[in-house]
């Protein structure tokens, strides 16, 4: 996981305020997201065969991912240069909120383009950055097995102003495709879809959500075992002081909260 330098983590923040978006090319290595794939596919299969996951379109299923064993990997979450870029969008002493997966599989189909939160005041012009999610994929990603769509610069736009620059070809949607390794930092604002896996393959995509301090969604949120979190380094707790601490983690096959998730 190369470090950048203070002036390219700048770089990088000023493209993200101009397109809503950012991607760091082979920043995680392939290896150790070889260990999340495999630790991945069985609760994938669990998950769905318990139709205990969150139902994002056909085919096409959001998992929280628990917080331990590999998935608790502060190398990943705790990344110097994704906080880098998030600090300098969201803001000093950021949260994380939220571990989890979205993951096509063959039969899905487009997504309604959407937002994935709300504006904060409905009458206010469009705020700064308070919401980020970090992605970063299982596989590669390909224009077969479901690549994720955006736009740029629509999450500066209010939500109405979006759409009508939407449909009337003002703001274009790009095809991301990406290479294990690969992260993408986005603004969960930009209007945005997913795409259909024709494959035979699961495509998984990992999200890991990063907010300012003050803001919180209770339905999005992280369960850190008290074990775990014995382990966990000062930075690490402090990304993760306002989610909620548990003696064990609860029966994966129980419903997930977040279900509202198009705006």
């Amino acid at each position: 996981m190369p470090d950048l330098s203070s002036e390219q983590l700048d770089h990088y923040a000023a493209t993200f305020e101009r397109d809503g978006m950012v991607i760091l090319k082979h920043h995680f290595p392939r290896q150790k997201l070889d260990t999340w794939r495999e630790a991945f596919e069985p609760l994938l299969r669990e998950r769905v065969a318990s139709g205990a996951t969150a139902v994002r379109g056909n085919n096409r299923h959001y998992i929280t991912l628990p917080f331990n064993g590999v998935f608790a990997d502060e190398s990943i979450f705790c990344d110097a240069a994704i906080l880098g870029i998030v600090e300098r969008v969201a803001g000093d002493d950021p949260v994380m909120c939220q571990l989890a997966s979205d993951t096509p599989l063959q039969g899905s189909t487009y997504q309604d383009i959407h937002r994935d939160t709300p504006p904060l005041f409905d009458a206010l012009p469009e705020m700064p950055t308070f919401q980020l999610a970090v992605n970063f994929p299982l596989c590669d990603v390909s224009l077969e097995n479901g690549p994720f769509e955006t736009t740029l610069g629509t999450h500066r736009m209010r939500p109405e102003e979006a759409m009508k620059a939407w449909s009337e070809n003002r703001a274009s949607l790009h095809t991301i495709p990406m290479e294990l390794g690969d992260v993408m930092i986005r603004d969960v604002r930009a209007l945005h879809r997913g795409t259909p896996n024709t494959t035979d393959e699961p495509r998984p995509m990992v999200v890991i959500g990063y907010s300012r301090s003050w803001y919180f969604r209770p339905e999005v949120h992280i369960d850190v075992p008290v074990d775990v979190e014995a382990r966990l380094s000062a930075r690490a707790k402090r990304l993760l002081r306002y989610m909620p601490r548990v003696a064990a983690l609860e029966d994966p096959d129980g419903p997930e909260t977040y279900q509202k998730f198009a705006y």
